[in-house]
């Protein structure tokens, strides 16, 4: 079996492993445990900027609100514009169904948050 999903090892739980760059987290047991789940934040490392959103207008025209990722926010011409992803049907004639990922720079009126 490839991977190592059927070895047996370390005996450390996998909310307690870190990779080799970063510092463990600190005390053990539930305590240690539960600073594995707040791994991005505080002292492990800076908080992920990706919000989830809404996403209206999209580029497929279909009038619904998309789900998507906020990745960043810039003030153009004294507005605010937030660069998201999502997914939008593209190509409606493709056996996929034609879905896509978009990425675009968007007014913040199109985005509201989840």
């Amino acid at each position: 079996m490839g991977g190592g999903w059927g070895k047996r090892g370390s005996g450390v739980p996998l909310a307690e492993r870190v990779r080799g760059d970063q510092a463990p987290p600190q005390g053990g047991g539930s305590q240690g445990r539960n600073q594995g789940r707040n791994q991005g934040r505080g002292e492990l490392g800076p908080t992920c900027p990706a919000r989830h959103c809404w996403v209206s207008g999209a580029v497929d025209a279909e009038g619904v609100k998309r789900p998507g990722l906020l990745l960043e926010w810039r003030q153009t011409a004294g507005r605010w514009e937030g660069r998201v992803t999502y997914v939008a049907r593209l190509r409606p004639l493709e056996a996929s169904g034609g879905w896509l990922v978009v990425e675009e720079w968007l007014p913040a009126e199109l985005l509201t948050p989840c």
